[in-house]
C-alpha cells in the first residue's frame, strides 16, 4: 500500500469514527481486533452521537466525496441487502459537489473539439450550469441553428480518484466479508464490483449518447415522454452535446400544481412510460430519480415527462418480459401457486424447489399487504418482497430484475408526490393484460409471420438449391453412419475375439498350475505356453 493510500485511508477511517459507524460492526470473533484498535483510537470521538445511525452513514459519505456518495446511492436500490432504516436515507444522498474551474472546462471541450470553442458555439458560459461527482454541464448556443444546448464534460482526472477509492473499498469489502457474519448474503465484494462497473460506465459520455438516442427514438412525437436530442457530431468519450430543456423538476410540485397541470393524468403518464419502455422497447431508462426528471411547462393541460442523464439503462429478454408480465397479472388475481410455478419456469429459482413450500411463503408475505385497498399498496415493495422471499429458495440475483425494481420504485414513488390517490395497479393492469393478448394467439402468431414475412421473402429463390444441399448432406451423413456402424461391427467383433482367447488363455494357465501339481511337468509346461500364446493373441486383438 502507497504512502498515498495509507494517507487516503486514515482519512476515512477518521470520518466513520466521528460518525460513530464502527457501531454498525457487529460482535464477533473477526471483529475483537479492529474494535480493540478503535479504543486506542481515543482521540477520535463520535461527534453526531444525537443523530440516527442511518443519517449519520449518509453524512459519513457526503462528506468522503464523490465516489463514495456514488457508492451510497447505488447501496440505496440493493433494499434486498440493506435494512430500510440505512436505505431510506441512502436514498438522500445528493451529488451536488463544487464545480471545478470553467476555464479548465473550456479548456477540456476545446483539446476534444480540436479548435477553440467560438467555432462552434455562441455564449458558452464559463460557470456551470449544474455539478456532480463524475461531470459538470456547461450552457451555450450552437453556431449552426442557434439552439440552445448544454455542454456535459467529464471532470479532469477523475479516473485516478475513483481508481485510488476503489481499490481501497475492494480491500475494505473483502474484510468484511470475512468478519461480519451473513456476509454470503451481502456479497460486500460483489456489490464493489457491481458499483465499479456501473461507475467505469459513466466515465464513458459515449455510453451515455447512445442510450439517449436509444430512447428518443424509441419515443420520437410521444406526448408522454421527450428525451433531448444528442448533437453526435460534437460528443465524445469526454464530452456530450445535447439539447437544452426547459422544464419544471419533478420534485418541484407546487410549481407543477400551479401552472394548472392535469396532475393525474401526469402520474399515470409516469406508469405507462415505465411498463411502455419494459415490455414493448425492452429498454428502460434506469436511474429516473427526482434529479433526472422534468416536466414540460408548456403544456400543461397535455402533461409531458422529459427525462435526462441516461448512463444507467436496463434491458430485458423476451424470456424475462412474457415470465415477469405473467407475475404481475397472477399477483393481481393472487394467483400465489402460478407466480411459484413461473419462477420456476423461468430459471430464477431451482428446478427442484418445493412448490408448495414456495406458495406458502409468497402467501405468507402478499396476504396481508392485499388486506389493503389496491390504492394504498406499492406495487414496488410487492415485487421487493417477492424477490426477498424467492430469495430464500436460493434465487440467484438478477441484475436486470434488481435495476427494474429500483427503476419501479422512483417512478411509483414520483407519481404518488404528484398525485398521492394513484392507482398504480388499476393504470398497469390493462396495459399488461393488452400487451399478453399480443404476445399469444391469433394476433401474436400473424405478427409474427409479418415480422419473419420479409426474411422468407429473400430466402426463398435459394430454396431449391437449400433443399439440394440438404439431400446431398443427407446422403454422405448415411454414407459416413454406415461406416462408422461396420467400424463399430469389426471393433465389437475383434473385442470378442480378445476376450475369448483371454478366456482360453486363463483356462490353461490354470490346467497348468493344476498338471504341476500332479507333478506331470510336460503337460504343464505345454499348458502354459498355450496360454501365454493365447494371452498375447489377445493382447494383439485388442490393438489392432
Amino acid at each position: 500500500m502507497t504512502l498515498s493510500e495509507i494517507k487516503r485511508l486514515y482519512r476515512i477511517i477518521k470520518v466513520l469514527l466521528e460518525y460513530g459507524l464502527d457501531e454498525l460492526a457487529p460482535v464477533h470473533q473477526f471483529t475483537k481486533g479492529p474494535l480493540l484498535a478503535r479504543k486506542a483510537l481515543f482521540w477520535i470521538r463520535n461527534r453526531h452521537a444525537d443523530k440516527p445511525i442511518g443519517e449519520r452513514l449518509r453524512l459519513a459519505l457526503e462528506e468522503l466525496g464523490p465516489v463514495w456518495i456514488k457508492l451510497g446511492q447505488m447501496m440505496s436500490t440493493r433494499r434486498d441487502l440493506f435494512p430500510p432504516h440505512l436505505a431510506d436515507q441512502l436514498s438522500l444522498l445528493q451529488d451536488n459537489v463544487a464545480p471545478f474551474d470553467g476555464q479548465r472546462a473550456q479548456q477540456l471541450i476545446e483539446d476534444v473539439l480540436g479548435g477553440p470553442i467560438e467555432t462552434w458555439f455562441h455564449d458558452f458560459s464559463i460557470k456551470p450550469l449544474a455539478s456532480a461527482s463524475i461531470a459538470q454541464v456547461h450552457t451555450a448556443r450552437l453556431k449552426s441553428n442557434d439552439k440552445d444546448i448544454v455542454i456535459k464534460v467529464i471532470r479532469p482526472d477523475i479516473r485516478t480518484v475513483i481508481d485510488d477509492d476503489l481499490r481501497l473499498m475492494f480491500r475494505l469489502a473483502h474484510i468484511v466479508s470475512k468478519c461480519v457474519p451473513h456476509s454470503r448474503r451481502l456479497k460486500p465484494v460483489e456489490v464493489i464490483k457491481e458499483y465499479k462497473k456501473t461507475l467505469i460506465d459513466e466515465l464513458d459520455l459515449r455510453r451515455e449518447a447512445a442510450n439517449a438516442i436509444h430512447l428518443r427514438r424509441n419515443f420520437l412525437g410521444s406526448d408522454e415522454l421527450y428525451i433531448p436530442e444528442i448533437y453526435s457530431d460534437f460528443s465524445n468519450e469526454t464530452v456530450m452535446v445535447s439539447e437544452r430543456i426547459y422544464g419544471i423538476q419533478v420534485s418541484d410540485v407546487d410549481a407543477i400544481v400551479a401552472q394548472g397541470t392535469d396532475m393525474k393524468l401526469l402520474a399515470e403518464r409516469g406508469v405507462t412510460v415505465f411498463f411502455t419502455q419494459v415490455f414493448r422497447d425492452s429498454f428502460f431508462h434506469a436511474d429516473m430519480h427526482p434529479g433526472n426528471v422534468f416536466v414540460n411547462a408548456d403544456r400543461p393541460e397535455n402533461p409531458q415527462w422529459i427525462g435526462l442523464d441516461c448512463g444507467i439503462v436496463g434491458t430485458l429478454n423476451s424470456e424475462d418480459k412474457r415470465y415477469l408480465a405473467e407475475n404481475f397479472l397472477a399477483f393481481f388475481n393472487r394467483d400465489y401457486r402460478k407466480v411459484a410455478q413461473l419462477h420456476v419456469d423461468s430459471g430464477w429459482v431451482p428446478y427442484d424447489t418445493n412448490i408448495d413450500e414456495f406458495e406458502g411463503a409468497i402467501r405468507v408475505v402478499c396476504e396481508p399487504i392485499f388486506a389493503k385497498p389496491l390504492c394504498e399498496i406499492s406495487f414496488g415493495h410487492v415485487l421487493l418482497n417477492l424477490f426477498n422471499t424467492a430469495r430464500r429458495f436460493n434465487m440467484e440475483v438478477q441484475p436486470q430484475l434488481v435495476l427494474l425494481q429500483k427503476t419501479l420504485l422512483y417512478v411509483e414513488g414520483l407519481g404518488r408526490q404528484l398525485y398521492p390517490q394513484l392507482d398504480l395497479w388499476q393504470t398497469a393492469k390493462p396495459f399488461l393484460e393488452t400487451w399478453m393478448l399480443e404476445q399469444v394467439g391469433p394476433k401474436a402468431l400473424f405478427n409474427a409471420i409479418k415480422e419473419k414475412a420479409p426474411h422468407w421473402v429473400e430466402k426463398l429463390p435459394e430454396l431449391p438449391e437449400l433443399l439440394y444441399d440438404s439431400l446431398k448432406q443427407g446422403r454422405v451423413m448415411n454414407q459416413r453412419v454406415d461406416a462408422l456402424y461396420a467400424g463399430y461391427r469389426e471393433s465389437k467383433k475383434q473385442h470378442s475375439t480378445g476376450k475369448f482367447l483371454l478366456g482360453v488363455g486363463a483356462t490353461l494357465v490354470i490346467c497348468s498350475a493344476i498338471f504341476l501339481t500332479n507333478q506331470q511337468e510336460t503337460y504343464a509346461m505345454g499348458s502354459g505356453f498355450a496360454g501365454v500364446v493365447s494371452w498375447l493373441l489377445s493382447w494383439r486383438t485388442y490393438r489392432r
